[in-house]
């Protein structure tokens, strides 16, 4: 079914593409901003708009979604579109959810958990373990990645190579870990060498329909944190 009408939660050049594909299919697009926000170009390019305290207010936008008459919410990347408790206020509030159900966004948003996931689907994973059920201070397969459960874009990862440095290592990620993310559980995985970072973009369907989008190579790095996508990938 193609929606009439849908609630954009996201401000920026996100917004304003959302807004651009949403006018070409003939939709309504609602954006939302904050009252410094009011006159942004992504207002300018919707058709309606509301205002919201804050672009992270899931409850505030699940509620202009409703008083909007829109049909569904389209998040964009980052603010909402990991936020399984925002998923559960849109569909508490009778509002579509553009993109995964909160079960997956729970399932992935957490890397032991993602990683036990994938593992019981018979997907290969890294050597590692995993608090609260493994000793990490007990980890002797080096050299070694420490990695915040809870944490993403690199921040918190300390490459360890020795168990001379293990413990301080440990205590360094947890302290990062439970500044950034509220949560100092931390996972451990072999370290790879030169690895080539490839990701495949893969979109479905409540009908059942997927499709890829091909690969893209995402191995120059800077501090675990990716400086260049770059598709398709020349080493594939």
């Amino acid at each position: 079914m193609l929606f009439d009408r849908v609630l954009i939660a996201n401000r920026g050049e996100i917004a304003v593409r959302i807004a651009r594909t949403l006018r070409r299919l003939g939709v309504t697009a609602v954006a939302v901003h904050t009252p410094s926000d009011a006159d942004a170009r992504h207002v300018r390019e919707a058709d309606l708009a509301l205002e919201v305290p804050s672009y992270l207010d899931a409850d505030a936008i699940a509620g202009a979604a409703l008083a909007s008459g829109a049909q569904a919410v389209h998040p964009g990347y980052g603010f909402l579109a990991e936020n399984a408790a925002f998923a559960r206020a849109c569909a508490a509030a009778g509002t579509a959810f553009v993109g995964p159900p909160a079960e997956a966004i729970d399932a992935m948003g957490d890397k032991i958990r993602a990683k036990a996931t994938v593992s019981a689907a018979g997907v290969p994973v890294v050597p590692g373990g995993a608090e609260p059920g493994d000793a990490l201070e007990e980890w002797r397969d080096f050299p070694a990645l420490i990695k915040p459960s809870a944490g993403g874009g690199g921040k918190g990862m300390v490459l360890v190579r020795s168990a001379a440095e293990l413990p301080d290592a440990l205590a360094s990620a947890r302290r990062t870990a439970l500044a950034a993310f509220g949560d100092a559980t931390l996972l451990i995985e072999r370290y790879v060498e030169s690895p080539r970072h490839i990701e495949i973009q893969v979109l479905a369907d409540a009908l059942g329909g997927a499709v890829h989008l091909g690969e893209r190579e995402c191995s120059l790095q800077r501090r675990h944190q990716k400086v260049i996508e770059e598709a398709p990938s020349p080493f594939v």
